[in-house]
């Protein structure tokens, strides 16, 4: 018999049945489509060397008028400003006080008790502190004159933090009468709380009575958004104040509250963005001008080119909106044409329309959902996102996004933490990749990815907290949950380490399946391409035979290919057959074409 082509459709499927999926593929981890082809995705390598303090989960880059080139990332613990490889801190304080913070250490230990009336403080926050003398020993004042993590709090008077080195019989000290603290806002956490009444932990871990242990500041994680406002930069906790950083202030400097800077500011949100279009500040579900109560359905800007002018006049563009339907905002994207609004319930577009109103707010859609305040991503004038158990485009109109893929993502996901869902676009490759945890993560470790311009779908693991599409990056560059960034779609391995990658197809038979048939010669079709220099590349072909539907395959033989392989023998035998393409070697890429089979019956059963 002739050899048979093994083409299959592009894209992967588990909607249907592996058996009625014939002629397409099932099963993948980081492999994408390309003309209609699997290959390998592209590798990373760390952004840094140096670690972030806290999971970065968000990320944006812009230039500053002396083209600077400046990133901002946001972590559940700090906020930074990149510039050439440095992480600058400019998590805002929250308090400073001068001439009341005291020091206690104890023989033997490096823990020292730091004493400061109505600190404030959580475990895990960050203080730093300066004008401090010594103890008198080992705990000098250089020792103490730096930036620490509080590590417990005993009490609203006192805190632990440890330093490096250990106290003397000679550090009797306190520090002296003229220390500094500068506290840095509370923390957030990075774990979702689903409940933090009573039952909530496990039953019977503390004794009858017993505070808990660990004290956090809210239910949900900490997300930041921010935007750049020329090249100054406007950033906000969700639920949380609004901060500016000023640029001109140098890298040293701290972001401060918007509501410092100029009058009637809001001083609560869960979005800030800056219209690119008109230039305004918007505070997204934010506290009413004169109140102190935070509406998560209304709407406040600035006026035109005013960062900090929020007071509507009739001599300015200030003024506000309220969204009619839904009880909470959840996030606004901005297109080049609107800025996209999802509520918890609905879907509302926000055009700028001049004078006297400033903007102008329409309803688009009802009866949707978003996943989280990062489920949705801008390409062009679509806007795509992840709702509570669909997939959702809008284009003009909000629709639906059929997804192949649908009930693997969903029956696999852990919606508790849902709101860490991060969606992301790759514009080089065309795709709309979504970051999610799964049933067995708090955190995202699987990913759905939808290529828009093959109109397919495909998935696999890997664990990202964020992430930012190539622009003035030279790279994409994402965010993961050791507390790293990495360049993506730079070389072709995980950071130094061998990337493991596959497909693997729905079972294929011959006629109609009453017929088994016999394998004997594989004829591969794959390119190494775009391999390292140095790597010997090679992929593992497996031919995988089944005797009936829902039996699975019960049988596989594999074999070794390299770029120059002409054949490969093999012997396998069944009513249907699948192919596995993989490879898990250091630089390693790879890309598949329509490989051969020589085949041929072995009679019915």
């Amino acid at each position: 018999m002739p050899f048979t082509k093994l083409q299959f459709d592009p894209g992967v499927n588990t909607e249907t049945t592996a058996y009625s999926n014939e002629g397409g593929w099932n099963d993948s981890d980081k492999v994408r489509f390309r003309f209609g082809f699997p290959e390998k995705i592209g590798g990373w390598v760390k952004y840094s060397d140096n670690a972030l303090v806290g999971t970065p989960r968000s990320l944006l880059a812009w230039r500053s008028l002396d083209n600077a080139e400046l990133l901002a990332i946001g972590t559940n613990k700090k906020f930074y400003v990149e510039v050439g490889g440095d992480y600058n801190d400019i998590t805002p304080l929250r308090v400073t006080t001068t001439g009341s913070a005291t020091f206690a250490a104890v023989n033997g230990s490096s823990t020292v008790t730091v004493t400061d009336s109505t600190h404030g403080v959580l475990a895990g926050d960050y203080v730093t502190f300066s004008g401090a003398a010594s103890l008198g020993g080992t705990v000098t004042a250089a020792v103490l004159n730096l930036e620490y993590e509080v590590q417990t709090v005993p009490s609203s008077n006192t805190y632990t933090i440890t330093v490096a080195a250990t106290a003397n019989g000679s550090d009797t000290g306190n520090g002296g009468g003229s220390v500094v603290a500068a506290y840095q806002i509370n923390i957030g956490i990075d774990t979702v709380v689903p409940g933090t009444g009573w039952g909530a932990g496990t039953y019977g871990r503390l004794t009858w009575g017993s505070a808990a242990t660990v004290v956090v500041g809210g239910g949900s994680i900490r997300i930041w958004k921010q935007d750049n406002f020329g090249e100054d930069l406007v950033f906000n906790i969700r639920d949380g104040a609004i901060y500016y950083w000023d640029y001109t202030g140098g890298l040293s400097s701290r972001g401060v509250t918007l509501s410092s800077l100029g009058s009637s500011a809001p001083t609560v949100a869960r979005q800030v963005l800056v219209s690119d279009r008109d230039r305004h500040v918007i505070a997204f579900g934010c506290n009413a001008q004169g109140s102190s109560t935070q509406d998560k359905l209304l709407i406040r800007f600035s006026d035109q080119e005013n960062a900090t002018d929020w007071a509507a006049t009739a001599e300015n563009t200030a003024g506000d909106l309220v969204i009619g339907s839904g009880t909470e905002i959840v996030q606004v994207v901005e297109t080049r044409r609107e800025m996209v609004i999802l509520t918890d319930t609905s879907v509302y577009s926000m055009q700028f329309i001049g004078a006297p109103f400033t903007y102008g707010l329409t309803q688009i859609s009802a009866n949707t959902t978003s996943m989280g305040p990062n489920a949705a991503v801008a390409v062009g004038d679509a806007v795509f996102w992840l709702g509570g158990n669909q997939f959702y485009l809008y284009d003009g109109q909000v629709k639906a996004l059929p997804c192949t893929v649908r009930d693997t993502v969903f029956n696999d996901f852990n919606f508790t933490q849902g709101e860490k869902t991060f969606a992301s676009v790759n514009t080089s490759f065309g795709e709309v990749t979504w970051y999610y945890p799964s049933a067995s993560s708090n955190d995202n470790d699987k990913y759905v990815t939808f290529n828009y311009e093959q109109n397919v779908w495909y998935y696999g693991s890997l664990g990202r907290s964020c992430w930012l599409d190539r622009g003035l990056k030279e790279y994409p560059v994402a965010g993961a949950t050791n507390g790293y960034l990495y360049n993506h779609e730079l070389g072709t391995d995980d950071d130094g380490s061998a990337l493991t990658a596959y497909i693997e197809s729905s079972p294929v038979d011959i006629g109609e399946g009453d017929s088994f048939v016999f394998a004997r010669r594989l004829i591969p079709d794959i390119s190494f391409s775009n391999s390292a220099a140095t790597a010997t590349p090679t992929a593992t072909f497996t031919i995988k035979t089944e005797r009936f539907p829902g039996t699975g395959y019960t049988k596989s033989v594999a074999a070794t290919v390299a770029q120059s392989a002409t054949q490969n023998n093999i012997r396998a035998r069944g009513r249907a057959f699948g192919l596995r393409v993989e490879s898990d070697g250091l630089g390693v890429a790879w890309r598949l074409g329509s490989p051969r089979l020589d085949i041929r019956p072995d009679g019915g059963q």
